[in-house]
């Protein structure tokens, strides 16, 4: 979603936004450091009709301007869908087919580029509410919806929870204690058993809901007793004309306003404005809770099994909490007093409270994520150990240039602490018939030395004895040469080194050889030659 991270200074202008997408109303609320307040969402009310009108210019039009148009375009008005969720038959919007996720998602879009506008940027969380009884199948379907929107990720509650949160937020609820929800809205009922925690609520239990009944069916029925009350003259009105329906959608809306007026007042007449009919029809109280007590007693019902599922009995739940549009109306909260026997508590704005918990919950999320972000942020940054240089090879090295120092006599006291390698570094005694060779300028590299074929001599070993009980160096021994096949050599003498050098002189001078031929051959063909002259 754009603008969901945190930005350093943005914290104040972050906000979370809440979506109750409903069957008749949809509301949308935004929060900011946990102050929550519902948005104008329309020119006369803060909730949206949940209209929806393909035009056949392929315009879509949503809210108050659909209900406009809808007077005038009623084959391509579509109402109600949010209960079509589910039902693989298509929705005729003039001749095209549509799902109910699709128009779905054009209410939800259409709410969203308004909140958008009014704000001036996107939200930075997002969460919307669903009814507590959807089943995954519905939810899947929410969420394709959802995606099809394109209004970024984005989290759900049902909407017993966002009540809840709603309520928790201007009355204290003690962390334990049990909240009863009784959701009845303009299109389907729900109840939920929520226990209070620390930070939020669980659900006990299953929720239960009835997914077809909520204030739109009280609507019907005062249509239909307005209908009934005109007897055969609306029978003559003719389907395909444009006039005529658009009468009658504004009967429907008169009869919607007449159910509201009931909640505060004892009796209301309804105008009847139809093509060849121009009358009045009154409607009393206590006509209209006739018409609706059976449904009513349905709700309670599916209230009291919510609470059984959770291995509850009604006087173990501290509070209910009574949601929806359709729970203003008396009879609702007149029966669910004298059926539960409990204290039964009334949201102020029963339409605005379950997009004011989703915003709330956005708003928890949004707390959650910033504080996540700013501790990663105050941590120290800890930088990556740098890479290894890549291994160079090293430059090819001149023959070392060694310095040999003519070496002292060794006396029994002085011993070194590296004989081997005292030892290799030793001059040989020379004899007398050795040339002394002078070492070569320090700055001058040594000439390199093709190593002979043969092994070089054997070098004395040294054998070093430790005192056990001072650890100090002994006296040294030193060792006769071994052989490869390890005899002992005994040490030559200077006439057989000498005789060794003259040998290894001649072995090493071929040209003297060949001269010394050349001259004994010289000299016997002179001889010959001389003694035939002679004996001539």
């Amino acid at each position: 979603m754009e603008n969901a991270g945190f930005k350093a200074g943005s914290l104040f202008l972050s906000y979370a936004l809440g979506i109750d997408l409903g069957t008749t109303f949809s509301a949308a609320a935004v929060a900011r450091n946990g102050q929550a307040e519902i948005l104008s969402l329309g020119y006369r009310s803060p909730t949206l009709p949940s209209v929806i009108v393909a035009r056949e210019s392929g315009e879509i039009l949503i809210g108050e301007a659909a209900e406009r148009r809808a007077m005038i375009e009623p084959l391509r008005t579509a109402r109600e869908f949010k209960r079509r969720l589910g039902d693989p038959t298509p929705i005729l919007l003039g001749s095209a087919p549509y799902g109910a996720e699709t128009l779905m998602s054009y209410l939800l879009r259409g709410i969203y580029d308004l909140v958008v506008e009014q704000q001036g940027e996107t939200p930075s969380s997002l969460v919307i509410s669903h009814p507590a009884n959807w089943g995954l199948y519905k939810l899947d379907l929410l969420e394709q919806a959802v995606r099809m929107a394109d209004v970024g990720n984005s989290q759900y509650i049902t909407e017993p929870v966002a009540a809840a949160l709603h309520y928790a937020g201007r009355e204290r609820i003690e962390p334990g204690e049990i909240v009863a929800v009784y959701d009845f809205g303009g299109g389907t009922f729900d109840a939920a058993l929520l226990r209070r925690t620390e930070s939020s609520f669980e659900q006990l239990g299953d929720p239960e809901g009835i997914e077809r009944l909520g204030g739109i069916d009280f609507d019907e029925a005062v249509f239909g007793h307005v209908m009934q009350s005109l007897g055969d003259a609306v029978d003559e009105l003719d389907p395909s004309d444009s006039t005529a329906m658009t009468a009658v959608a504004r009967l429907r809306d008169e009869c919607r306003q007449a159910k509201e007026v009931l909640s505060v007042d004892t009796d209301v007449t309804i105008p009847v404005m139809l093509p060849g009919v121009q009358t009045e029809v009154r409607l009393t109280r206590s006509e209209f809770e006739e018409m609706v007590e059976p449904r009513i007693g349905a709700t309670i019902a599916a209230f009291k099994r919510a609470v059984r599922s959770a291995d509850l009995e009604l006087s173990d739940v501290d509070r209910i909490l009574l949601v929806g549009g359709s729970s203003r109306i008396p009879l609702v909260r007149q029966q669910v007093r004298e059926e539960t026997d409990s204290e039964i508590f009334l949201d102020a704005h029963p339409k605005y409270a379950i997009a004011l918990g989703a915003a709330i919950a956005a708003d928890l999320n949004l707390g959650t994520s910033i504080m996540a972000q700013m501790a990663t942020l105050a941590a120290p940054r800890v930088e990556p150990p740098p890479a290894p240089p890549e291994p160079v090879a090293p430059p090819p090295e001149a023959p070392p240039v060694v310095e040999v120092d003519e070496p002292e006599p060794a006396t029994p006291e002085a011993v070194s602490a590296t004989p081997a390698l005292d030892a290799a570094l030793a001059e040989p005694e020379t004899s007398e018939l050795e040339a002394p060779v002078e070492a070569p300028p320090a700055d001058v590299a040594a000439p390199a030395v093709d190593e002979p074929d043969s092994a070089p001599p054997p070098v004395e070993d040294e054998v070093v004895e430790v005192e056990p009980e001072t650890g100090e160096l002994a006296a040294v021994e030193a060792t006769e040469p071994l052989t490869e096949t390890g005899e002992f050599i005994a040490p030559a003498t200077a006439e057989e080194v000498a005789s060794s050098q003259w040998q290894d002189g001649i072995a090493l001078s071929p040209i003297l050889f060949a001269a010394l031929g050349v001259v004994l051959l010289g000299s016997a063909l002179v001889t010959f030659v001389l003694l035939t002259l002679v004996i001539d």
